[in-house]
């Protein structure tokens, strides 16, 4: 009896059919683990989000050193057009991880729902915590701190305020992936172009 419920943690329960199973997980995923979390005092829930926010951030800027500040600075450059790219974006990738937790249980799930799962749970949180980033430098900047680090840690502070209200959350959140997720997809697209002006070739007849 012990080693069936060994083997049904943690693969068994995504690639059970059994639908007792699969709605015990849907709440647990879904109901108990909000219900669980709206539980917590306040400042237990600022604290969590502040340190979720502030731990994610400084992996993802360590991982991609490259990449991760030029997407911040290209999130404040155009906030606008960011977000009004990132937006349909964080939708599609929303609903493709959820379609592939749906079909995670059927014979295709192994090869298709899991990479979508997969897809999903470490691109929109990393795109998020570059958009925090984002929102904190920008606060930073117009105290008169316009650092990287101080982005940090005023964005993990905006991302732990917010729990005092779960509409709160919702709200930043989305505005920080579709920031993040906006900005670098218009980096990845422009990786190859120029990335500043000096740069652009002047023809000849031009040339001073």
């Amino acid at each position: 009896m012990i080693v069936k419920q060994m083997d049904m943690w943690p693969e068994g329960l995504y690639t059970s059919s059994d639908p007792a199973g699969r709605e015990s997980l849907e709440y647990l995923v879904y109901g108990g683990g909000l219900d669980a979390y709206q539980s917590f005092d306040p400042i237990i829930r600022v604290g969590l989000q502040f340190a979720g926010t502030l731990v994610v951030a400084l992996v993802v800027l360590g991982m991609i050193q490259g990449y991760g500040p030029r997407i911040v600075a290209k999130s404040r450059r155009s906030p606008v057009i960011s977000f009004c790219i990132g937006l349909p974006a964080v939708l599609v990738l929303g609903g493709l991880a959820s379609t592939g937790y749906l079909i995670v249980g059927t014979s295709l799930g192994t090869f298709f729902g899991v990479p979508l799962v997969i897809l999903g749970s470490t691109v929109l949180p990393t795109a998020t915590a570059l958009g925090f980033v984002a929102i904190g430098q920008t606060i930073g900047a117009r105290l008169g701190q316009n650092q990287l680090a101080v982005g940090i840690l005023v964005g993990s502070l905006v991302g732990g305020l917010a729990a005092f209200s779960l509409p709160a959350t919702v709200a930043v959140t989305a505005l920080a992936a579709s920031l993040g997720v906006g900005a670098g997809a218009r980096v990845l697209f422009n990786a190859g172009s120029s990335s500043s002006p000096d740069e652009r070739t002047v023809p000849p007849a031009n040339k001073i």
